[in-house]
C-alpha cells in the first residue's frame, strides 16, 4: 500500500473554533500567500480555500460582512458575479478541469463552514476525480501544495488583467 502525504489536513482536523471572521481580515493584506488571497476587487475579493475539496478550489467573498446573499447590495452581487466569471477563466487557463461547481452554502445545514460571512465556492472538477479516498478514508487528496497553487492562480489574474488570457 502507498502511503499519501496529506499534512495539511491535521490542520483542518485540529483546528478549534475560528476566533473572529478570516474574511473581513484576509483582504485588506492584498495578495498574500499566507492568506491565500489571489485577487482583490472593488467590492468583494477572490481567495484559495485553505482546506480544498480539489486543488484549485476558490471562494469569491464580499468586503462586507453580511451571512446570506439576500443581505448583498446589487453592485457587491454583481461584482461577485463578475469575480466567478474570471476566477472560473483563471482556473480554465491553469488547470484545464472539465466542470465547475459554483455555488452558495446559506446555513450551517447547507453545509456553510463560515455562516456568518457569505462566499461563493468556484471548484474545478475533472472527470474520476471523486475516487475512493473520499468514500474509503473520508479524505481528498489535493496534488498540489497551496502555496504553488497561489502563484499559480495570482499568475492567471495578473495575465487576465494584462489582456494576455487565453480561452480553451
Amino acid at each position: 500500500m502507498k502511503p499519501i502525504f496529506a499534512p495539511w489536513r491535521m490542520a483542518y482536523l485540529g483546528q478549534g473554533a475560528v476566533v473572529g471572521c478570516i474574511f473581513c481580515d484576509f483582504p485588506a493584506q492584498g495578495v498574500s500567500d499566507r492568506t491565500l488571497v489571489v485577487l482583490v476587487g472593488r467590492q468583494a475579493f477572490v481567495m484559495l480555500n485553505r482546506f480544498p475539496y480539489t486543488s484549485g478550489h476558490l471562494m469569491v467573498v464580499p468586503f462586507r460582512h453580511v451571512a446570506t446573499p439576500v443581505d448583498l447590495l446589487p453592485e457587491e452581487w454583481a461584482e461577485m458575479g463578475e469575480l466567478v466569471q474570471r476566477s472560473i477563466r483563471a482556473l480554465e487557463s491553469t488547470y484545464h478541469p472539465q466542470g465547475f461547481n459554483v455555488g452558495i452554502n446559506v446555513g450551517r445545514a447547507a453545509g456553510a463552514g463560515i455562516e456568518d460571512h457569505c462566499h461563493m465556492h468556484v471548484v474545478p472538477r475533472w472527470s474520476g476525480d471523486n475516487n475512493f479516498v473520499p468514500v474509503l478514508a473520508e479524505t481528498r487528496v489535493i496534488p498540489e501544495a497551496l502555496e504553488v497553487t497561489h502563484l499559480r492562480l495570482v499568475e492567471a489574474f495578473v495575465k487576465q488583467d494584462a489582456g494576455e488570457e487565453v480561452r480553451r
